[in-house]
């Protein structure tokens, strides 16, 4: 059954065709089409579409509705097209001709449109949300661990000295850069596109600043057309978001699989966090790192995907959107997911220590003594020759005890300070309190 049914309704299999995943999708949606319909009510009884009792009456079961979404009894009854149709049908079911009152002044479009918008803000609450807590641990981490000495590598190949204080801090620093480009997406989402209808805006007198305000919003959509091409819009930035906190992620989770390599042995996790072989009694197989390291590239397909969905696309609603909650929804748990597990596992790292020690690494102190050279008045290009020399003779025999590290972000100035800042400042700038004090007034 279909709300905007005529007396002639499609075939089944163009039906099930179109449908396709989105009844899954619209249990997600289920409170935030409710929240969208109560704001929307409020505004019609103060342009007059609804009486002050019609009002109280669709709040009334719009709040009973949102309680059971809640408790988890909203189910979408078979043959019913849709959460929004769901609802309309429970409002009419249980309280007559009011019902059917409620979506005046807007079509399906913006209706999808905004609660895919309260969505969007919820999910990327719990990105930041998962995100802080990660960071948190990795600055931990990084204090604890920032004398311990482990080798960096470029192309793969030794390069100079590191610390394992100084690659959980660069994670640490990496996340609040990620925040920054998700803060775009949430500021797209941020916006009201209610009452923009098909795209084309309404003959009634809507009031969509009060829903814009009703509902949280830090703004509203002013041009109709443009409310409604922001779907879409709001999806890539979202994708290209989550696809840059994955690449942190992914970088992460393979370092960890190469430093639990026997080869290297920086670091190690208890037996329980870790899984064997059917046939080989020594094996400990970081499979969490590994399904993190391909989850995440996953995710960072995302944006690609998204990106080619809406290529060529004109202006106004087109069905080819809907697919794009495919690509959304899943992202969104899936990197919720790998963020937990780095967070999980990562409290039970154990750093292998005095690496450096070991004269296998002495060539990573080559700089080191290219720089005292230096220091010592010698040109650049004669002391870079001389330690080459030395090395290629064998006769390198650095002093690998003796670090001088001291300029801003080095081995002996992590500045974590100024990175705990960074983030404090990332998270501050969503501002979920706004949308929290408008939920807690709408829902009583």
């Amino acid at each position: 059954m279909k709300l905007w049914q005529k007396a002639t309704g499609s075939k089944k299999e163009v039906e099930q065709f179109t449908i396709g995943r989105d009844p899954e999708f619209d249990i997600v949606l289920a409170p935030f089409d409710v929240l969208g319909s109560m704001a929307h009510a409020q505004m019609l009884e103060k342009i007059g579409l609804l009486t002050s009792e019609d009002n109280a009456i669709l709040q009334k079961g719009l709040k009973e509705i949102y309680s059971e979404i809640a408790e988890g009894k909203f189910v979408i009854a078979p043959g019913v097209e849709d959460v929004h149709s769901q609802v309309e049908f429970l409002l009419t079911d249980r309280f007559g001709e009011v019902g059917k009152k409620l979506h005046s002044g807007r079509s399906r479009n913006d209706q999808v449109l905004v609660d895919l918008k309260l969505f969007y803000r919820s999910a990327i609450r719990e990105l930041v949300e998962e995100t802080e807590e990660l960071f948190t641990l990795l600055i931990e981490l990084s204090e604890k661990h920032k004398g311990d000495l482990m080798p960096g590598y470029t192309h793969t190949q030794l390069a100079m000295p590191s610390s394992f204080g100084l690659w959980f801090g660069s994670f640490a620093e990496g996340l609040t850069e990620d925040l920054g480009l998700l803060k775009a997406a949430f500021d797209l989402s941020n916006k009201n596109p209610l009452g923009s209808a098909a795209g084309y805006g309404s003959s009634f007198p809507l009031d969509r600043t009060l829903t814009t305000e009703l509902l949280g919003f830090a703004d509203l959509h002013h041009n109709v057309i443009n409310a409604q091409n922001s779907r879409g819009k709001a999806e890539r930035t979202l994708a290209f978001a989550m696809a840059g906190l994955a690449g942190t992620l992914n970088k992460l989770a393979t370092d960890v699989c190469l430093f639990m390599n026997q080869h290297f042995a920086f670091i190690s996790f208890p037996d329980d966090l870790t899984t064997g072989s059917s046939i080989m009694p020594h094996k400990k197989n970081p499979d969490v790192f590994e399904l993190i390291r391909a989850k995440t590239n996953q995710i960072q397909g995302v944006p690609t995907t998204v990106s080619f969905l809406l290529t060529n696309m004109s202006t106004g609603y087109h069905r080819d959107m809907q697919l794009l909650k495919e690509e959304i929804f899943p992202a969104f748990e899936k990197l919720k997911s790998c963020i937990g597990m780095s967070t999980f596992m990562l409290k039970s790292i154990k750093v292998r220590q005095n690496i450096l020690q070991d004269p296998f690494y002495k060539h990573v102190f080559s700089v080191e003594v290219v720089n005292e050279l230096v220091i010592k008045g010698v040109p650049f290009r004669d002391a870079y020759k001389q330690v080459g020399v030395e090395i290629e003779a064998d006769q390198f025999a650095p002093d690998q005890n003796q670090l001088n590290h001291t300029h801003e972000g080095s081995l002996g100035n992590l500045c974590l300070d100024a990175i705990n800042a960074k983030m404090e400042a990332a998270i501050q700038a969503f501002d979920f309190s706004k949308i929290d004090a408008a939920y807690g007034k709408l829902i009583g």
